[in-house]
C-alpha cells in the first residue's frame, strides 16, 4: 500500500522548460506531492513536469493571486498541508530537512502556517546585504487556513492562525536574462501604479496587516505602506540610497550594483512615472469640455 505523502507542492508555470527541471530536482528530499498549474506553455514545461512525475493541470491565467487559490481550491490535493513554489526557485537541502523533520514529528496543533527564508540569487549571485536576506515568506500552511491575498502586485499568502520560522533556505533564481527580468518589472511596475490609483496598495482586512509590530511580513507591509506617503519620485531616490549605502547593497559587488540600480531605483522610479502619468490622464478627463 502506497504511504500518503506528508505535503503537497503546487507549483505555477507558464513556458519555464529553462527553470522547472531544478526546482523538480529540489523538491526530491521531500516526501510530498507535486502539482503544475500551467497556464498554456508552448515550450516543453507539460513535457519535463510529466516525465518528472508530477501531477499537470492547466488552466487559463488572470492573476498570480487567483491562479494560486483556484489552484489549491480545485486540485486533488491529498495532504492537510500545502507548499507553493515558483519554477524559479529551489528548495535546499537545509530546508527539505527542517520541512521533514516538522511533519514526521507531527504538526502542532496551534501552528497553521510556517514562514521560509528567500536567498535572492541574481545573475548567479547570492544578494546577502542591502537588507535582501534573511527575507521571509510564509509559502507553508494547513490548506484550509491560508489563501493569496487578491492584490495584482506584492501578493503574499495569509494564515488565519499562528505561524512559526522554519530553519533552511528557499533560493529565489530571479533572472539569468536582463531583457526578461526587466520586462517583467515593467509588467509589475504597470499592476503597481494600476494599484495606487484604486487606493488598493496597503494591507486590508482579508489581506495583510501592515503592523510594525507584526510578523516579518506585516512589518514590511507597513513599511511599504510609509514608503507610499513619501514625495513621488524623491521616495525612489531615498529607497535606493537606504538599501545600497545604509544597508550596505553595496558590498554585494557588480551584481549589487546592477540589482540596486534597476530594482532600487529605476523600477521604483518608474512605478512613479507610471503614476504620474495617470493621473494626468484622469485630470485631463475631468476637466471641463474633455
Amino acid at each position: 500500500m502506497k504511504r500518503r505523502p506528508l505535503l503537497s507542492v503546487i507549483i505555477l508555470t507558464y513556458n519555464e522548460e529553462v527553470n522547472l527541471p531544478a526546482c523538480l530536482e529540489s523538491l526530491k528530499g521531500l516526501d510530498c506531492e507535486v502539482f503544475v498549474v500551467d497556464s498554456g506553455s508552448t515550450d516543453r514545461t507539460v513535457e519535463i513536469a510529466k516525465a518528472a512525475g508530477a501531477t499537470v493541470v492547466v488552466h487559463p491565467f488572470e492573476n498570480y493571486a487567483a491562479q494560486r487559490n483556484w489552484a489549491q481550491s480545485n486540485l486533488p490535493l491529498s495532504t492537510e498541508w500545502v507548499f507553493h513554489i515558483d519554477a524559479g526557485e529551489r528548495v535546499t537541502p537545509e530546508l527539505a530537512d527542517s520541512l521533514s523533520r516538522f511533519f514526521s514529528s507531527g504538526p502542532p496543533d496551534e501552528i497553521d502556517g510556517l514562514l521560509v527564508v528567500r536567498r535572492t540569487i541574481f545573475l548567479g549571485r547570492w544578494l546577502r546585504h542591502g537588507a535582501m536576506y534573511p527575507v521571509y515568506h510564509l509559502r507553508v500552511f494547513r490548506r484550509d487556513k491560508g489563501r493569496c491575498e487578491h492584490r495584482q502586485n506584492d501578493q503574499h499568502f495569509v494564515v488565519d492562525g499562528n505561524v512559526r520560522k522554519l530553519n533552511g533556505d528557499l533560493l529565489d533564481i530571479t533572472t539569468d536574462d536582463l531583457d526578461s527580468w526587466t520586462l517583467r518589472h515593467v509588467r509589475w511596475a504597470n499592476l503597481e501604479a494600476d494599484e495606487l490609483m484604486r487606493g488598493h496598495a496597503g494591507g486590508s482586512s482579508s489581506g495583510v496587516r501592515a503592523r510594525l509590530s507584526g510578523n516579518p511580513i506585516e512589518r514590511r507591509r507597513w513599511l511599504r505602506n510609509l514608503y507610499y506617503r513619501m514625495p513621488l519620485f524623491l521616495r525612489a531616490l531615498g529607497f535606493f540610497c537606504y538599501h545600497y549605502f545604509f544597508r550596505l547593497g553595496f558590498l554585494d559587488g557588480i551584481e549589487g550594483l546592477i540589482f540596486w540600480t534597476l530594482r532600487g531605483f529605476w523600477y521604483r522610479f518608474y512605478v512613479d512615472a507610471k503614476l504620474y502619468e495617470a493621473r494626468k490622464r484622469s485630470e485631463v478627463r475631468k476637466a471641463p469640455g474633455s
